[in-house]
């Protein structure tokens, strides 16, 4: 299967993920909007490791990111700190560079194996490609969440 669309659909959404974050202050990234549950820095971490998770993990191999953040922003976790510049430009550095890797790891032949699993879409991914796709789904969703939020910032 072809992946190159899919690859370029995510990183061209983590840029206008990134994009999103710039303009803003360190409070007003961790700033949780009336009527949310959660913040910009969140929303972009969450992305970060949903898409290790959805396609490393169930695919039995190691993330590019560490457990921490995973707990920090896996599903069901809620912002519970204030991430300063330092944490805040980690996440970006990790936006921009994760897509990069997945596509040069998925090239590689890194990807043997799947484990399925029913995402709380209700789609079942049954290989690593149909992952890699579902992720972009995730992602637009949640880069559409960021442009209500940023209206309320």
């Amino acid at each position: 299967m072809d992946l190159k669309y899919s690859f370029y659909v995510n990183q061209t959404t983590r840029q206008r993920i990134i994009d999103l974050l710039e303009p803003y202050t360190v409070e007003q990234l961790n700033q949780i909007p009336t009527g949310f549950n959660n913040n910009l820095i969140w929303n972009a971490g969450h992305v970060v490791v949903t898409q290790q998770l959805l396609v490393y993990r169930m695919s039995n191999l190691e993330t590019k990111v560490d457990d921490q953040l995973i707990e920090q922003f896996r599903k069901g976790s809620a912002p519970n700190q204030v991430f300063d510049a330092t944490a805040i430009d980690e996440l970006k550095f990790l936006l921009a560079e994760t897509p990069k890797m997945l596509k040069t790891d998925y090239e590689y032949g890194m990807f043997t194996q799947y484990n399925a699993y029913t995402t709380s879409y209700g789609i079942e991914l049954t290989r690593t490609e149909e992952a890699i796709i579902f992720n972009n789904t995730h992602e637009a969703m949640h880069l559409g969440t960021m442009l209500a939020m940023r209206k309320l910032l």
